[in-house]
């Protein structure tokens, strides 16, 4: 199952080394370096590691605020004004490089409170923004239970279910749904550049 991950030019963790490769130690910070690595990619990737260590905490909460977009607690607003919202909030949140996948299986309220609550007041580096940043958000990427349940039951196709049943025999299955949502086919996706948006009017 995919989990939240950060990549920045192209860094992240695409060029973690492998751990079967010396090994350097600096500081608290473990660094694995390829004997034929090139010292520009190298240096590079430390200039990455001293960045990432040295940027202050935050939230997308208080970004996507800093950003001008007012973020109401859900039980404050109707059904059609939270879901606008929450396409304000998943537009902001794409200007930030920020992206989510797999949340078919939430209605808006649910997502927006689980965001609300939760997701957006995580604290992440607030690293610089280029137009190959992405923070990936999977709505089932913590691994627990419920979320490899909704995994297997919507997102799965055949082949990783029965890769699933042969790798952990005593789990049980659940029958393949269709979500109940349409919502990921409109989301913005990280690409090179600004966000894609879907050709599809979005339906609210």
């Amino acid at each position: 199952m995919p989990v939240n991950d950060y990549d920045n030019n192209g860094h992240g963790n695409d060029n973690r080394m492998d751990e079967s490769e010396e090994r350097e130690e600096t500081g608290e910070t473990l660094i694995w370096k390829a004997d034929d690595c090139p010292p520009e990619v190298s240096a590079q990737f430390r200039l990455n590691v001293a960045a990432y260590e040295m940027a202050p905490w935050v939230t997308h909460f208080q970004q996507l605020e800093e950003a001008g977009i007012e973020l109401p607690p859900p039980e404050s607003m109707d059904d059609r004004e939270l879901t606008t919202k929450l396409w304000e909030v998943i537009d902001g949140l794409a200007r930030l490089r920020v992206f989510l996948s797999q949340t078919d299986h939430l209605s808006d309220r649910e997502l927006y409170d689980l965001l609300w609550r939760n997701l957006l007041r995580e604290s992440v580096k607030d690293l610089p923004l280029d137009d190959f940043s992405a923070w990936h958000i999977d709505l089932l990427g913590s691994g627990s239970e419920e979320d490899t349940h909704f995994y297997l039951k919507y997102y799965a196709d055949e082949d990783w279910r029965q890769h699933w049943h042969s790798s952990f025999p005593d789990d049980p299955i659940p029958d393949h749904a269709e979500p109940p949502y349409e919502r990921d086919r409109q989301l913005p996706q990280a690409t090179g550049g600004l966000p894609i948006e879907p050709e599809n009017e979005r339906e609210m």
